[in-house]
């Protein structure tokens, strides 16, 4: 039975991103809050961007898992303020995203603003750690990411994009 929000977080945390499943929603910084009362539990999540295809199977995982863990009932909100920020995602998590081959983000600029530059700076391949890499496309497998490859170990891969 979950009683308290630490042990909604709990099982939050084995609710795994299903374009990235090698961290959780947890650690991706979406779960805003988390509260029980009386078997209920309201979780108010932030989607990493409004158009985020993966929110409905979020969604429905995070339902299922509470449900699961022995909640009576599950509420799931989305809210969009304040908007989700890589800035969210902590250090364990970004070294995950390493280790499974995707670039973690930089951070955030200030003020969510995007400062325009002739050339973005080069972004560290996650299999060699070399800055000898270009891009190939602003946009990858999601919206979330974009392609890269290394010139030094050859490998295609994904950079997960600072918002």
């Amino acid at each position: 039975m979950l009683a308290a929000r630490d042990d909604v977080m709990a099982v939050l945390g084995t609710v795994m991103d299903p374009e990235v499943p090698v961290i959780s929603v947890v650690e991706l910084g979406i779960i805003r809050d988390a509260e029980v009362h009386d078997g209920v539990v309201s979780v108010t999540v932030t989607p990493t961007y409004s158009g985020c295809p993966a929110m409905r199977e979020i969604e429905d995982d995070i339902r299922s898992a509470l449900l699961a863990a022995g909640a009576r009932d599950v509420q799931v909100q989305m809210v969009f303020a304040p908007a989700w920020t890589t800035d969210w995602i902590g250090p364990e998590a970004r070294e995950k995203l390493r280790a499974y081959g995707i670039a973690p983000p930089g951070r955030a600029e200030q003020g969510g603003l995007i400062t325009l530059t002739r050339r973005r700076a080069p972004v560290a391949c996650p299999f060699c750690g070399s800055s000898d890499t270009r891009l190939q496309s602003e946009f990858g497998s999601t919206a979330c990411k974009a392609i890269h490859s290394c010139n030094s170990c050859k490998q295609p891969f994904d950079e997960f994009k600072a918002i």
